[in-house]
């Protein structure tokens, strides 16, 4: 296993990056279409997505493409985004990076006509060095959309960890859903090093309660970027 990155980027002024159910899309198919040597012959500025089409297209293409990075997880928030990469080829992060930025802002600026940078400067990243940050850094990036309806888990404390967990489980822009078992964007992300980990879906899924419960958040504090 090479390196691997947690990144984050967001919108300039913390502006909100995605503003409907087709931004989300649009942004998970760049994920897996900008994540190829190759240029993108399909990168059209408006992507309407039917789940089953959307997953059956990028299947039958998966083979015939040389990917730059590894996906392992990703978070998409309204003002930014979270990934768990590793490079699969030299500079394959910052060639990624540079499509996946520049490739989605411009769909955005034509989209909602507007002009200028979308994002507030270059992604952030930091390299996880430390074993027991594989572990815990998933549950992290995975547990970013409590900030919409449960922000006090960031102090550690939560109201009810059960109310929380069915909201991530109702949550669809993150990779939570395909580590838990129920199939959400497999295609995107490559699974086994994470769930060799966990152990299994049923493990990581028991797993996340418990970090629910938990909150051990001070265990990241180096890795969190925000």
């Amino acid at each position: 296993m090479s390196e691997i990155y947690h990144i984050l980027n967001r919108g300039v002024d913390k502006r909100k990056i995605f503003l409907n159910k087709q931004d989300y899309f649009r942004f998970i198919h760049d994920l897996f279409e900008f994540n190829d040597e190759s240029s993108v012959t399909n990168a059209s500025y408006y992507f309407y997505s039917v789940d089953a089409k959307f997953d059956k297209e990028k299947n039958n293409n998966k083979t015939s493409r040389k990917l730059l990075v590894d996906i392992h997880a990703f978070c998409l928030m309204p003002n930014h985004y979270h990934l768990l990469v590793s490079p699969r080829t030299e500079n394959g992060i910052s060639k990624f990076m540079h499509k996946l930025d520049k490739g989605y802002s411009r769909y955005f600026n034509i989209k909602n006509q507007r002009k200028g940078a979308l994002f507030e400067g270059r992604y952030k990243s930091i390299l996880v060095s430390e074993e027991s940050h594989f572990y815990h850094l998933p549950y992290y990036i995975h547990l970013n959309p409590l900030d919409i309806e449960f922000s006090e888990w960031r102090d550690g404390r939560l109201r009810n960890y059960k109310q929380a967990l069915n909201f991530l489980d109702n949550y669809r822009w993150s990779s939570h859903l395909d580590y838990a078992g129920k199939k959400n964007f497999p295609s995107v992300t490559a699974r086994e090093f994470l769930l060799d980990i966990f152990g299994s879906t049923e493990k990581y899924r028991e797993s996340i309660e418990k970090w629910l419960k938990n909150l051990e958040l001070e265990k990241l504090r180096d890795l969190i970027l925000e």
